[in-house]
């Protein structure tokens, strides 16, 4: 179990913390209207991602079981296991791809560093010239899939909890660092209103959806992620609150480096229109090509793109760890073999299919499009649909109270069982589909 309250946060929201806070929020927002964008999100985050967070949190801590055994449990002798597997199985893909991203964050770190990032004149073809290197993209996946399981070979405290009481204040030290420098630079006043000004004019009719798609993946909610670390809870702990202690730091975390991309965007950039088009496009080349081009600009470049690349690693890395202990925990529990064993399985099978991605952009792009347009939103749908229709109500009201220990109104357990069986669904539904049709 987690030794502390503390600890229980930090590695909840490492787990949530990822690259697409960083790269997809950004993308998401410019993309949205700004601030209109972000009001929608966080409303988002407030009605469905926390009480879909919480659904996880007394699914896991009610059972003590990974996130397959979970529902074993729960609901013995039915087909509700398979959704529990599902999630394990999302995880294991998301790593086989995931992996080769977090491999290019090392690499361009190494790069800031040494200084030979400075002297690249075309970042896009330099970056073309990664992604055509397939034995050098191996070998730095390789090297993240083992200091990955590195965290989880020492266990859930001396391992998990640990680095991520240490990553996590790590992390928003370098953001804060980058937002100062941001926001200090000539002109950096017009990617502040860019993102924190309303323009009605930009608003998309597919706002909402897409807030709410971007706050259902930001979360790390149905990949089995929340369930596994919630089994490790301690029982006097309330659910509610670090759910919600989660998401203001997961949110925090997206608006953070809002800040650090839009106002250097603006600042360093000569032609406004195409800047903002780059911020939409979002993705690795709004990583790996725009922001590294835009730092190139800086006094003492160097360290800031070491800095914003060292943040991407640790990001990625809280991530990675927490998806590697949900198949992880899987195999030791449910295939009866040591933790170790178990964790070696993993690390075989994630390099086999990180081998796969980084060899080929075809496969990469394949388990990306499965595991975010189908496997996640499905996943989620069912826990949705778990909590609130078939597990017990003694089960969620015993778990939302601590057993009566925590006050918990009348009112509010029946919103929040009218959220998980008919909004969430619904809402999480409608994301499948857009997903799909996009």
């Amino acid at each position: 179990m987690f030794g502390s309250k503390l600890g229980m946060v930090a590695a909840a929201a490492g787990s949530a913390v990822g690259l697409g806070n960083i790269w997809r929020f950004p993308s998401e927002t410019a993309d949205g209207g700004g601030s209109i964008f972000i009001l929608v999100y966080i409303a988002c985050i407030l009605f469905f991602g926390i009480p879909l967070m919480v659904a996880e949190f007394l699914i896991g801590r009610s059972s003590k079981s990974n996130a397959a055994g979970a529902f074993n449990k729960l609901a013995p002798g039915t087909q509700w296991k398979w959704i529990g597997r599902l999630g394990v199985l999302t995880g294991f893909i998301i790593l086989g791809f995931y992996m080769v991203v977090c491999g290019w964050t090392v690499d361009y770190f190494i790069q800031s560093v040494t200084g030979s990032l400075k002297e690249v004149s075309d970042f896009s073809a330099h970056f073309n010239v990664l992604l055509t290197n397939s034995p050098k993209q191996i070998g730095l996946m390789a090297f993240f899939v083992f200091l990955t399981a590195y965290f989880i070979f020492a266990g859930v405290q001396n391992g998990i909890e640990r680095s991520a009481k240490i990553m996590m204040p790590v992390l928003f030290l370098l953001l804060i660092a980058l937002v100062i420098k941001s926001m200090s630079l000539e002109g950096a006043r017009a990617g502040i209103d860019f993102l924190f000004k309303p323009d009605f004019q930009e608003v998309k009719s597919t706002v909402f959806l897409d807030a709410m798609g971007q706050a259902f993946f930001s979360l790390s909610l149905g990949m089995g992620c929340m369930i596994t670390y919630s089994s490790y809870f301690k029982d006097n702990s309330s659910l509610t609150n670090i759910a919600v202690q989660v998401s203001v730091l997961d949110t925090l975390v997206a608006l953070l480096a809002g800040m650090v991309i839009f106002p250097s965007a603006f600042a360093l950039t000569a032609n406004p229109d195409t800047i903002v088009s780059e911020l939409v496009a979002g993705g690795p080349g709004l990583l790996f090509i725009t922001i590294p081009e835009l730092f190139n600009q800086m006094q003492g470049s160097m360290i800031w793109s070491a800095m914003f690349f060292l943040l991407l690693a640790i990001a990625a890395l809280t991530s990675t760890i927490s998806l590697m202990e949900v198949v992880t925990i899987y195999i030791h529990e449910e295939h009866k073999v040591s933790r170790k064993k178990g964790l070696f399985f993993v690390v075989i099978g994630v390099l086999i299919l990180g081998t796969a991605s980084a060899v080929s952009s075809q496969f990469f792009n394949l388990l990306d499009m499965v595991s975010a347009k189908i496997m996640l939103p499905v996943g989620g749908l069912f826990i949705s649909l778990f909590v609130g229709w078939y597990l017990d109500k003694k089960i969620v009201q015993a778990q939302l109270t601590n057993d009566g220990k925590i006050r918990v109104g009348v009112s509010f357990l029946k919103a929040y069982s009218f959220i998980l069986k008919f909004l969430a669904p619904v809402a999480i539904l409608l994301i499948f589909l857009y997903g799909l049709i996009g």
